[in-house]
């Protein structure tokens, strides 16, 4: 006799509910006890749920959902209506579900009185209130401890616990990462292995919940554990899995100082407190992941050290405002060069995604290493845009090509003089020193990454004593639906009332103008503009810096080709800018490093010499600069002449008796240079 045959003797019914197709097959039997027609058959799902009262059919999931976490058996009473709404019969409907399949058996229940231990309407809108303000509440926290304070403050209808805890997996281990309502009296409950005798441990190995109502129940199913446990004297716990994508990432614990008895009510209202938990829970740990991919991203993309130039005040600011991973392509960066001299970069890649943050990290290093060369700002920016470029051709589509704006500056600290190159960047501006503010217009090439072969004119300024220049990527000008004019009118006027004197205090000001409160009063006409990252650097000239009490001495004198007389008058000018050097051995190396440049350009090149010859600084700590330019890219390199070499020591001579001493190359030739330092030997 077949088992379908056995069940119909007994009134029983078959059905199997296919979530995934939405088909319901029946048996005969079941087909009459729902009022199906046409006997055993396939049906779609709508059918059978018209044959259902609707509040039984909502228990009815709320069972199978309860018995699919607890892989358990579902009952549930559920009455069969008819066209006109009354009820015919009902049924007892017994089910377990098996993934998409849920399957069971189907019997009429004489009597109409409904099972004991169903809620009441007043404990259902209870419940279903409840789950809706903890699901609100769990899906607006934003880390781990703002899901443990919410979790915490639960307040269960009924039946709420007054100790909580919540562990973690982590690899082969078990760790508690919140716990409230009693301190914790044993580090042992705080880490251990999965396979501890722990209800924790066990429900993170399973995936099924344990409920354990007495204290006597608790120490015979896990004699190991009760004593650390018996000392918090409650008297029932849940221990619930937390659940994500199939996965059991913990267990999370409800504990009660008095007897619950775990009805399946109570047990579905901690499933599904547990299931919302687990999602919270893995939000907060993919933001905390996040968070800390761009925390690590941006310290590595910027400055390792605090900005500085030598009689100088420098202050910098990076503010992601963009969204997403909160990291883009906006950097900024302050590089020492090997002529003395520094150099400030601001730049931003286009994109506001990993991407651009990659390529913005490549850019910033491939810059670095061009200026380190000693290549001046237009050949750097040239040689980086090269590079930009060619990023793109190898490895992305011509759709996908990125390009960066870029400003470059370099600073000549003890003559206030700035040599400034601009790839498509917003233009720098300047606080004079009675606060007028104006927008610096400078000479612009294309953006980085666009020509491969480009070339950046380069703009000269002096930054006079107490004047402070402004360099920042378009997010400080256009944030809040501004444009170039209105940016910058915005931003002149913040910029001519803040604080000159304090730079730190001005930084933080600008931010603020644009990204704080007071932002809020001014927006701009752009009202669909998407927010972007800011960056900014802030440079002032102290007044009393070491270049500004005394006047810069300088000559400048050419040298031909068909003159090499003029050689003795160069040799007698650095002399006269010498003439109280504190050093005379420091004046006569001056004097034989010259001659000895301008007549290597003479005998070596086919140009004529250029002499630049300059002491800046206050007397005692005073510096004299001496460069000679020429028209051959040929560099020079240091050799070893012989004994009867007639040539070959230049730059031997330079290594043994200058302070510091480099070749620069230029866009139309080179110019070799070194520096001494008054004071810096012993006479």
């Amino acid at each position: 006799m077949h088992s379908e045959e056995v069940l119909a003797a007994v009134g029983s019914g078959l059905w199997q509910w296919d979530e995934g197709t939405g088909n319901v097959t029946v048996d005969g039997c079941a087909a009459r006890l729902l009022g199906l027609s046409g006997g055993a058959a396939t049906h779609r799902s709508s059918a059978v749920r018209a044959c259902l009262h609707a509040g039984d059919y909502v228990s009815l999931n709320a069972a199978v959902s309860l018995a699919a976490a607890e892989g358990t058996v579902a009952e549930s009473l559920v009455r069969v209506v008819g066209d006109d709404g009354s009820v015919l019969r009902t049924l007892r409907a017994r089910v377990a579900p098996r993934g998409d399949m849920i399957s069971g058996t189907l019997h009429e229940v004489r009597s109409a009185q409904r099972r004991t231990g169903t809620a009441s309407g007043d404990w259902r809108r209870a419940r279903e209130a409840f789950l809706l303000d903890a699901g609100r509440a769990l899906a607006e926290a934003d880390s781990t401890g703002d899901v443990l304070r919410v979790a915490a403050t639960l307040s269960m209808p009924g039946f709420s616990p007054d100790g909580l805890a919540v562990f973690g997996v982590e690899g082969d281990r078990l760790e508690m990462i919140g716990h409230h309502g009693q301190e914790i009296a044993d580090a042992a409950l705080l880490d251990m292995p999965l396979s501890t005798d722990y209800p924790a441990a066990l429900v993170a190995r399973t995936g099924r919940a344990v409920y354990v109502t007495s204290p006597e129940e608790y120490a015979r199913r896990f004699p190991t554990t009760w004593p650390l446990v018996e000392p918090y004297g409650r008297v029932s716990w849940a221990y619930l899995p937390l659940i994500v994508a199939g996965t059991t990432i913990g267990a999370w614990l409800a504990a009660f100082r008095e007897p619950v008895a775990f009805t399946p009510d109570e047990r579905s209202v901690l499933t599904t407190v547990a299931r919302l938990l687990g999602q919270a829970l893995s939000r907060a740990g993919l933001h905390e992941s996040e968070r800390a991919l761009t925390d690590g991203i941006q310290r590595t993309m910027l400055p390792t050290r605090k900005p500085g130039v030598s009689g100088m005040a420098v202050a910098a600011r990076y503010v992601p405002t963009g969204g997403g991973l909160q990291v883009g392509g906006d950097w900024y960066d302050v590089i020492d060069l090997p002529s003395g001299r520094t150099a400030i970069v601001i730049g931003d890649v286009q994109g506001h995604d990993i991407r651009a943050a990659g390529l913005m990290g490549q850019l910033r290093v491939a810059l670095r290493a061009y200026a380190a060369e000693g290549h001046g700002p237009d050949a750097v920016l040239s040689r980086t845009s090269r590079f930009l470029a060619g990023l793109g051709d190898e490895h992305h589509a011509p759709s996908d090509v990125r390009f960066a704006t870029c400003l470059y500056v370099e600073i000549d600290p003890l003559t206030g003089t700035l040599d400034m190159v601009r790839a498509g960047h917003p233009e720098p501006a300047i606080r004079l020193g009675d606060g007028t503010t104006i927008v610096r217009r400078t000479a612009v090439g294309l953006p980085l990454g666009i020509e491969p072969d480009t070339d950046y004119p380069t703009t000269k300024m002096v930054l006079e004593p107490g004047e402070v220049l402004l360099m920042c990527t378009d997010g400080l000008i256009e944030t809040g639906g501004h444009d170039l004019e209105t940016g910058w009118r915005r931003l002149s006027q913040a910029l001519a009332a803040g604080p000159a004197n304090d730079l730190e205090v001005l930084a933080d000001s600008l931010v603020g103008a644009v990204h704080g409160p007071a932002s809020h009063h001014a927006p701009g006409p752009l009202t669909d503009r998407r927010e972007d990252d800011i960056a900014l650097v802030l440079l002032r000239r102290n007044a009393d810096g070491p270049s500004c009490a005394v006047p810069v001495r300088r000559t400048v004198q050419t040298v031909s080709q068909d003159d090499p007389g003029q050689i003795r008058s160069c040799r007698e000018d650095i002399r006269a800018l010498l003439h109280d050097w504190a050093s005379p051995d420091q004046v006569e190396s001056a004097v034989l490093l010259t001659s000895e440049l301008v007549t290597n350009v003479l005998v070596h090149t086919e140009g004529d010499a250029l002499l630049l010859a300059q002491v800046t600084g206050m007397p005692g700590t005073r510096r004299l600069h001496v460069a000679v330019g020429d028209p051959s890219d040929d560099m020079p390199h240091l050799r070893s002449p012989g004994e009867m070499a007639s040539s070959g020591r230049g730059l031997l001579l330079m290594e043994e008796l200058a302070d510091a001493w480099g070749v620069d190359p230029r866009g139309d030739g080179k110019s070799t240079w070194f520096e001494l330092y008054e004071a810096a030997r012993t006479p």
